[in-house]
This record gives structure tokens, C-alpha cells and sequence, in this order.
């Protein structure tokens, strides 16, 4: 019995570096493609950039009184829908993390 843990544990330990080489070679180019999108996309607007943003939804709020809304098709319905429960789900999560409980504030 003890003769087959040894082996067991000789076993594992031998491919051990084969096992880690093998991970690091599949999540290298997986991890580039990661921080290479998350340095554009999660950096914070510039100066320049919130003027357009001012004016984008100033645009979205004009098309809102125009009631093009009423020409949006079902399945961008979902879709649009889906997007703002995310953001709403994301605010809740946030504020159960800052509050350190699930039910109410400790005052």
C-alpha cells in the first residue's frame, strides 16, 4: 500500500512542471489579448472626451422627446433592457460591498 502512494506521489510530482509549462502556454496569449483590450477599455475618459459624451446624450434624450423610441424593434427591446438590469445589478452588488451587509447600514 505505501509502496503504491509513493508512486502516486512520485508521479504527480514528476508532472508537475509539465502541468504548469502546459498552463502557461495556454493562458499566455489569452492574458495578452486580456490587457490589450482592458488598457482601452477601462481607462477612465479623458478631458476630451466628455464633451462628446455631454452631447451624446444630450442626442439620446432629443430622440427620447422625438419618441423614436416607439421604432425600436423587439429584440433591441431585450437587448437594451438586459444592458440597463446589468448596470442596475452591478449598483446593487456595489452598494451590498460597501454597506459590508445584506440587509440595511450599521449605524
Amino acid at each position: 500500500m505505501a509502496e503504491v502512494a509513493r508512486r502516486l506521489v512520485q508521479r504527480a510530482a514528476s508532472g508537475g512542471p509539465r502541468l504548469a509549462a502546459a498552463a502557461i502556454k495556454y493562458t499566455r496569449p489569452r492574458l495578452a489579448t486580456f490587457w490589450k483590450y482592458a488598457r482601452v477599455e477601462l481607462t477612465p475618459p479623458s478631458p476630451a472626451e466628455i464633451p462628446v459624451a455631454v452631447e451624446s446624450f444630450k442626442g439620446l434624450v432629443a430622440s427620447f422627446k422625438a419618441g423614436s423610441y416607439k421604432q425600436v424593434t423587439v429584440k433591441d427591446a431585450l437587448r437594451n433592457t438586459l444592458v440597463a438590469t446589468e448596470i442596475a445589478m452591478w449598483f446593487y452588488i456595489g452598494e451590498v460591498i460597501g454597506r459590508g451587509s445584506l440587509i440595511g447600514y450599521n449605524v
